[in-house]
């Protein structure tokens, strides 16, 4: 495996910079909201994936008889590290999450209505798995699909759903068997998010950014608008948060979290002593910058396993989220030490030590450990696929 980039990566990774600095503004690139940059929930953010799309720039993995380039999956992972890395909207759900699944399992009526809308960046998606019983463990999810003649009725509650307040369309799963074991009898469904039968309550992280409490009454959804084989949702699901463990969490932001926390280090003083001169904090700060040597390779080796293998690379995600998420709260951590007591003060607060940088990454960073499944499922993803560990270790 070659850990260092190609002539060809090289110049798009020139092209993707030229883009970023042609179409640089603060409206559609905000590096304080953390990972939450990423989604395109603003009519000026959401033109700006538009300029992506018309670069061909999405899609880059998808077939071509489906509009894709047929390309690497290295060029993906290169532009959505571009892009957090100044806080602009990345490729996000609708290629990854929906449109692959898509690709592989849906029926040739949602293939022709979705993919080429995902390629236009036409449409947005919210993803609907975890309900108020069911977090990080989605088999347990509980919300309620009847089938009534070609239609289904769906009853129930999701919750953490990012984007429901501004998506068109809902990605959700649903139980259609309660009488089967927990991980089968669990559908896929499109639903619109202007439907009669959903009510949206805005649920707010401790960073300050929106998700959502999702209710259905009695939302009717056509057969046609079933993803993929009845029962079968959660092995979609599962395959389809391998992508989303790695796309959602990007590590340009961490690595920006880093250089800010260094220059911070090397300008600042305590007790009339330059901070950069302590060698607890010096070593600190190497440490940080060691791992991030150490999440960037993990991150090639899950490009290269997807790359080259026909299966989902599911433990290399699961390293890579597991390994990346914790590190950004080593960072979090890191940074109010040295910081201190200035380090409370919240972004925006006139001369905030960091301009307030450490209290956002703190309140945002424990999210990034939750999201796509917590570092506990992960540890026992790793524990049973890779080390051979009983399920019930």
């Amino acid at each position: 495996m070659n850990f260092e980039f190609s002539a060809e990566e090289r110049k798009f990774l020139q092209e993707v910079d030229e883009f970023l600095e042609e179409n640089r503004h603060i409206d559609v690139m905000d590096v304080t909201r953390e990972n939450m940059a990423q989604v395109s929930d603003t009519p000026e953010r959401r033109a700006f994936m538009k300029k992506l799309a018309k670069r061909g720039w999405l899609g880059i993995t998808w077939p071509k008889e489906h509009g894709g380039q047929d390309g690497d999956g290295i060029y993906e992972y290169l532009l959505n590290e571009k892009l957090s890395s100044v806080g602009a909207p990345q490729i996000g759900k609708g290629v990854g999450i929906v449109g692959k699944t898509l690709i592989n399992v849906g029926s040739q009526k949602l293939k022709k209505e979705f993919l080429p809308q995902i390629l236009d960046a036409e449409i947005e998606f919210a993803v609907g798995y975890s309900e108020p019983g069911a977090g990080s463990d989605a088999a347990a999810m509980r919300l309620r699909a009847e089938r009534k003649g070609d239609k289904w009725v769906l009853n129930g509650q999701k919750i953490f759903t990012t984007s429901a307040h501004f998506a068109d369309w809902y990605w959700v799963g649903a139980r259609t068997d309660p009488e089967a074991p927990k991980h089968h009898g669990i559908t896929l469904f499109l639903v619109r998010m202007d439907d009669p039968g959903l009510t949206i309550h805005p649920m707010y992280t401790m960073g300050g950014e929106r998700t959502n409490g999702v209710f259905f009454d009695n939302v009717e959804v056509h057969d046609d608008y079933r993803v993929g084989e009845q029962n079968k949702g959660f092995q979609y699901i599962a395959e389809a948060l391998d992508i989303e463990r790695f796309t959602l969490f990007t590590l340009s932001p961490i690595r920006g979290r880093v250089e800010v926390l260094a220059d911070y280090v090397k300008t600042a003083t305590r007790d009339g002593k330059p901070l950069k001169d302590d060698p607890v904090i010096r070593q600190k700060v190497a440490q940080l910058a060691t791992d991030l040597e150490v999440a960037r390779l993990l991150g090639i080796k899950f490009v290269d396993a997807a790359i080259n293998s026909t299966k989902a690379p599911t433990v290399e995600a699961s390293i890579y989220k597991l390994f990346a998420t914790e590190l950004s709260l080593r960072v979090a951590d890191a940074t109010m030490d040295i910081v201190g007591p200035g380090a409370q003060l919240a972004l925006g607060t006139e001369d905030a030590p960091l301009k307030g940088r450490a209290e956002s990454c703190y309140t945002y960073t424990v999210i990034d450990t939750i999201g796509g499944g917590s570092s506990e499922v992960q540890k026992n993803i790793i524990s049973r696929r890779a080390l051979g560990l009983p399920k019930n270790f």
